[in-house]
């Protein structure tokens, strides 16, 4: 037998050599590391095996007549990489701190009553949302691969990265529309004074947001409300007779968006990382100056108060719960494939721990700061017009475009230069967002193809995104973003998560993830991290989607929109099928059992980039399933053995 400091490659593949080579050497691993570099230990003697026919492209390597495991040398095209640390923190910032939490957090914390919203969404955040972040950092990490090409650790459910990908086209879609609205409010605050600040002509029930004394009139709306419907988007109030067509100035604005887009990723993942040092820090500064004047707004602690004050007898509502769990994956951008793909890119060695703890707080941080922002301005509204807070129908996704215009027509000075900064803010938050989920599509696209030039890929993603957001972007585009939103990402993401979670912690094993935790890292995982990834975010996230289907309620469109999301959805998760079979079919095992045990385990190229850590990694995980193999157990048993490893790590 060959021991287990001198495991080598059985078979060495893309080796320059074109012969079979037998090797005799005190140091094998250090041998196979230099048959892929082109040179040859001082202490090493070589002989040509006399009975060996040539293999092209390989090299068949023994110590002492043994083989060893077989294992691919890195190609020449190694993954490309961040050009620092520091990099990998600010794009994940970028990427994490963004619409999820100043566009899309307020509007569904005040759809699900507030303080009622709080509490679920903070034990989700420390339950479900911070173990998925880092699970999904040290997968990614680990093995250098992008948001599909992760599931070689078990082919047969590569179908859930190729679901989330699409997900993410879906995002991908109407992100850069709401993105394309900031541009809009943007250009607007150059006029004098703010188009948003007075009430135009045939606005009835309007009040100037700029207004700051009461009107005692629950019946009249703030101008911003006006502006927004009337004059951005010219909403429909209704889609029966179809959505009508594209605003042509959000149109350029559109436009505009992806060109900035393209030329941040042009380039690669070297010149996104120099731009998230910008797109991270910047947005905070103006968030800062806009909390202090949210706070001396008055009425503005009611709304505070209708945020931050618990409503026990909610905690029991599963809608809650529902919007608690997919508000935290769009916070963090989880269950997704951008923390994957963005780990990825990372050296073997990076501390994800440290990062992953930084992002999950600035990211639960933002997310409460940008709530009280917004519902301290709500109160202020509530506090002019003589409404309670919770009777205000300030909701759905133009919340943002309502509220925070409302509080920067009241600045006593400085009006437009401060419209200026903030919108600007809110187009380089939404810009690290898209840019962090093209960046994932990107990846997708040249795992599959790896020849296809990076430009390429951009341009093509841009020119469909471009494409699609034209949808959102026209008087009834507010209604399809519903639809798209409730089934085609939220229920998918929500559904496809159990299955990520099944593939990593059960098939693949929470004891062997932190056994790869202590090579990457040199740390110990803690029972906190693998209860939640063995059982209690499974369960949270199973239970919640269970009950989310008994109190399913559709939206308020027509019955054809509904029909168009259960095809969405639909479409999305029957990809977890179609690559199922697709894997089973090209397994080369007889029988569909072990066809089925052959493809929930990890490829032969599955481990780290590097050649030497990964010839380390298949020893000692040969030789634990070695051991475990000896031991003949029940299903039950294994199941149990499962459960051990969770709180103990040897």
């Amino acid at each position: 037998m060959v021991q287990r400091n001198e495991y080598i490659p059985k078979r060495v593949t893309n080796c320059s050599t074109g012969s079979s080579i037998q090797i005799v050497s005190d140091d094998p691993m250090r041998t196979a590391m230099t048959v892929c570099n082109g040179s040859l230990p001082a202490a090493t003697t070589w002989s040509i095996g006399p009975n060996v026919a040539p293999i092209d492209g390989f090299a068949q390597l023994t110590v002492a007549g043994s083989e060893a495991p077989e294992v691919s040398c890195p190609t020449s095209g190694n993954r490309e990489k961040w050009g620092r640390g520091v990099e990998f923190l600010m794009s994940c910032i970028a990427l994490s701190v963004g619409f999820g939490n100043i566009w899309r957090f307020p509007y569904t914390a005040m759809q699900n009553g507030g303080g009622a919203f709080m509490i679920p969404y903070l034990v989700v955040l420390f339950l479900v949302g911070r173990p998925l972040y880092y699970l999904e950092m040290v997968m990614g990490q680990f093995s250098s691969r992008g948001a599909i090409k992760v599931f070689d650790v078990a082919p047969l459910m590569r179908g859930v990265g190729v679901g989330q990908t699409l997900a993410l086209v879906l995002i991908l879609g109407y992100y850069a529309a709401v993105l394309s609205v900031s541009v809009r409010y943007f250009v607007a605050s150059f006029g004098s004074p703010l188009p948003w600040g007075r009430c135009e002509p045939g606005w009835d029930g309007c009040v100037d947001s700029e207004f700051k004394g009461r009107v005692q009139n629950a019946a009249l709306r703030p101008s911003a409300e006006f502006y927004f419907n009337r004059t951005v988007l010219r909403n429909y109030w209704t889609v029966d007779e179809g959505i009508g067509w594209p605003d042509w100035k959000l149109t350029i604005c559109l436009m505009f968006c992806w060109i900035c887009i393209g030329c941040i990723l042009i380039k690669g993942i070297r010149s996104s990382g120099k731009a998230a040092y910008f797109l991270a820090i910047f947005p905070y500064l103006i968030l800062l100056v806009l909390l202090i004047r949210t706070c001396t707004l008055e009425g503005a602690d009611q709304g505070i108060l209708y945020l931050m004050k618990p409503q026990w007898g909610r905690l029991l509502d599963v809608e809650v719960w529902y919007a608690a769990v997919t508000q935290c994956f769009f916070s963090l951008t989880i269950s997704l494939g951008s923390v994957i793909v963005f780990a990825s890119y990372n050296s073997f060695t990076t501390n994800i721990y440290r990062d992953a703890m930084i992002i999950s707080w600035l990211d639960t941080f933002t997310s409460i700061i940008s709530g009280i922002v917004v519902f301290g301005i709500v109160g202020n509204i509530a506090h002019i017009t003589g409404n309670r807070v919770e009777d205000m129908q300030l909701q759905g996704p133009q919340l943002t475009f309502i509220t925070y215009p409302d509080a920067i027509a009241k600045f006593d000075a400085g009006q437009n230069a401060f419209a200026v900064l903030f919108f600007l803010m809110f187009f380089l938050l939404g810009l690290g967002s898209n840019t962090g989920i093209v960046t994932t599509i990107v990846t997708a696209v040249r795992d599959r193809f790896p020849r296809l030039a990076n430009w390429k890929a951009v341009v093509m993603i841009s020119v469909y995104g471009f494409g699609c957001g034209l949808v959102y972007i026209t008087p009834g585009g507010l209604y399809v973003l519903d639809v798209v939103d409730k089934y085609g990402v939220t229920l998918t993401t929500l559904t496809l998560v159990m299955l990520e979670l099944v593939t990593f912690c059960w098939l693949y094993g929470v004891g062997q993830i932190g056994h790869d935790i202590q090579l990457m890292l040199g740390r110990r995982t803690g029972v906190f991290w693998r209860a939640c990834w063995s059982c209690v975010t499974l369960a949270i996230i199973g239970v919640i989607w269970i009950f989310s289907f008994i109190h399913y309620t559709p939206p308020s469109v027509p019955v054809g929109m509904i029909v168009f999301g259960w095809c969405l959805y639909a479409f999305v998760i029957s990809q977890v099928l179609v690559w199922a079979v697709f894997a089973l079919h090209r397994s080369k095992e007889h029988g569909l059992v072990a066809k089925i045990k052959a493809t929930c385990r990890p490829t032969t190229d599955w481990g780290p980039e590097d050649l030497a850590m990964r010839l380390r990694y298949q020893s000692e995980r040969t030789k634990r399933l070695e051991e475990n193999a000896s031991q003949e157990a029940s299903v039950g048993k294994n199941v149990l053995r499962k459960l051990f490893n969770t709180f103990s790590q040897t």
